[in-house]
């Protein structure tokens, strides 16, 4: 019997689950998985092959080793390549083409597509669907890579941790969704980030503004600002920070210079 073929649309999904989800939890036996598993009529040991073949695609391709490799088919590097040439577009259309997977697994398939029939023309809530959406990957996606532990302090209570762009969401459309974009930082680090008042030098190790550079820091500023400066940022297993992006930050984010920088004015 001949194998049944992958689509484009279940490849999708399989990139997308695949960019969500922890290194060491790409196995048959995940929940998400053997959800996914139903939701396109495959096994859960096929989805986990198709799942960690991409999740081993990045870096192959990033080394230039993917001659005579077998753990992937032509079409699962063309959808990847795909991907990563406009990770908003992508991310989007899969997280999208997931939705519809889901409402068909649960309802008739005329209710699930009439639920997709969109008027022409790109209306304000489809706008900020797409943002909703857009934003849920990139955070599922970073927050994964990082293992839900802040890439500056090691914090791993999820209810304090961000996906932090390293170029801002304003500044590229097409790597909004992009994790080689993102960093998890909990609260603190990702707003000092945001500002400017933290970077990362070229060797990732963590840079502190001269800004925060008080004559009586509290014991938090001390701790959690001052004392992780030259300290190495933590390294994700798959994907890993851009380089170019963290020159960007570097370049044009980071304050380099003076503490003259508002909010950091003394009010007692």
């Amino acid at each position: 019997m001949t194998a049944r073929l992958w689509t484009r649309d279940e490849l999708l999904v399989a990139i997308n689950l695949s960019c969500r989800t922890p290194f060491d939890k790409l196995h048959r036996r995940n929940r998400d998985t053997i959800a996914l598993a139903g939701q396109i009529g495959r096994s859960p040991g096929a989805v986990a092959m198709k799942l960690a073949a991409f999740a081993g695609l990045d870096a192959a391709l990033k080394a230039r080793n993917i001659k005579g490799r077998t753990n992937f088919s032509k079409r699962d590097l063309e959808v990847w390549e795909e991907f990563c040439s406009n990770w908003e577009k992508l991310a989007y259309e899969s997280q999208k083409t997931w939705l519809r997977f889901q409402d068909r697994y649960a309802l008739p398939t005329a209710i699930a597509e009439a639920q997709y029939v969109l008027p022409s023309g790109e209306t304000e809530t489809q706008r900020l669907t797409r943002v909703r959406l857009v934003q849920g990957f990139f955070r599922d996606a970073t927050l994964a890579n990082y293992e839900f532990k802040c890439a500056f302090c090691a914090l791993n209570v999820l209810a304090l941790l961000s996906a932090s762009h390293i170029i801002p969401w304003k500044d590229d459309v097409k790597r909004r969704a992009d994790p080689t974009n993102g960093l998890c930082l909990c609260a603190l680090h990702d707003r000092a980030f945001d500002r400017g008042l933290l970077g990362l030098d070229k060797n990732h190790r963590i840079l502190v503004s001269p800004a925060l550079k008080t004559k009586s820091p509290s014991r938090v500023h001390q701790a959690a600002l001052l004392e992780i400066e030259g300290a190495p940022m933590l390294r994700p297993r798959r994907f890993q920070p851009d380089q170019a992006a963290i020159e960007f930050h570097r370049s044009t984010i980071f304050r380099a210079g003076g503490s003259d920088f508002e909010g950091l004015q003394s009010y007692s």
